[in-house]
This record gives C-alpha cells, structure tokens and sequence, in this order.
C-alpha cells in the first residue's frame, strides 16, 4: 500500500490547477480557451501575462518537488528515496489529469522538472538547459520540452540510479503523449512561437 499512498500524496499536490486559479484571479478569463487549452505556465504566457505566467511556473515546479522531499523525509535510507519517486510519479500524474477539471490539465513539463530537482538536481540542470538552449535557438517551448524529457532519462543514466531512470523515461512517455496536438502542428508547421500573445475568454 505504500507506493499508492506516495501516489496519492503526489496526485493531491499535482492536481492544484495553479494555472487556471491565478488566470482567474488575475481577471484574466479561462486559460483553456486559448493555445492549447492546457493550464500549464506555457499557455498562460500566451495571455502576455509574463509575471502570472512565472507565478505559475514556479508553482508547478514546487508542486513536483514538495510531495517528493515530503515523501523522501518520511522514510529513512533507500525506501525514503523510492517514496520520493511513486510521490514524484503521483505529482506529475496529478497535473496531467486533476479530477477537479475532469482529469483535463497540462503537460507535466514544469512539475517533472520540480520532480527532477528534489530527485537528482544535476539531472535537472542538464534537462534545464537542455531545455533553454533548444527553446532559445527554435523559439517554441514544445520542441524544447520534447527533447528536454527525451534526454533526461539519458542524464539520469549518467548521474544517478536505475529508479530514476525508469521514472524520468515514464514522465517523457507521458509529456510526449500530452504533447500529442504540438507535434502534429509541429509536423504541419503551424506551431505557435514563444511570445505570441492571445486573449482568454472570460
């Protein structure tokens, strides 16, 4: 029972729509009618809206990284470090597919690498660059997001255990599956740049 309980841990924390509450705080409408619906920082940063759009970065982040160090300080020795991992999968699985929004959320990108950095921070370095670099030459976060979790199983490999490894290689499965509508713009070249703006309705 207990990988489902750090699951479930995981899955409270990641299924906190920070995206959608502060759009709607702000004044700003409903972030799923515009881009790509998601309520992930990405999309948000379509409004124009940068510092709403940081906001909810970094909250996405620290709702991948919490339940891990949580998880991690429950238990002692290698089990503490596996309950990071089911917490972690828990965290990713929740932003992805929030019961609250009828398991409709976003892509898993920023709270994998919240996930990444309470697990093995220089896996994380390596997938955050990797990530600037390719969204700073091509201009569009998803390119950057596809390779970023493409390469990260191979940092984990590198810099850390098998565990994370199969972890890392499961939250890229899933972000590429997500990202399932960018690749096919992608494909057909329609996919926006970063930094076109558009209007949420409200």
């Amino acid at each position: 029972m207990l990988p489902f309980a750090f699951i479930l841990l995981g899955y409270v924390f990641g299924s906190i729509p920070f995206g959608l509450v502060l759009t709607h705080a702000a004044g700003m409408g409903d972030i799923r009618s515009i881009g790509s619906g998601s309520i992930g920082a990405t999309n948000v940063l379509r409004t124009g809206n940068k510092a709403v759009a940081a906001a909810t970065l970094i909250l996405d982040v620290a709702k991948g990284a919490v339940p891990v160090m949580m998880a991690h300080g429950a238990l002692l020795g290698p089990a503490g470090h596996d309950a990071g991992l089911w917490a972690g999968l828990g965290a990713v699985l929740g932003h992805m597919f929030p019961i609250w929004l009828r398991f409709k959320g976003g892509k898993g990108v920023a709270t994998g690498f919240g996930v990444l950095i309470a697990v093995a921070w220089p896996v994380a370095l390596l997938a955050g660059a990797t990530w600037a670099v390719v969204a700073a030459v091509v201009r569009m976060s998803s390119v950057a997001s596809l390779l970023a979790c493409a390469l990260a199983p191979i940092f984990a490999f590198w810099l850390a255990d098998r565990p994370l490894v199969y972890l890392s290689l499961t939250i890229g499965v899933l972000v590429w599956i997500r990202h399932h509508a960018n690749i096919r713009r992608i494909l057909a070249g329609t996919e926006p740049r970063i930094g076109r703006s558009e209007k949420p309705t409200v």
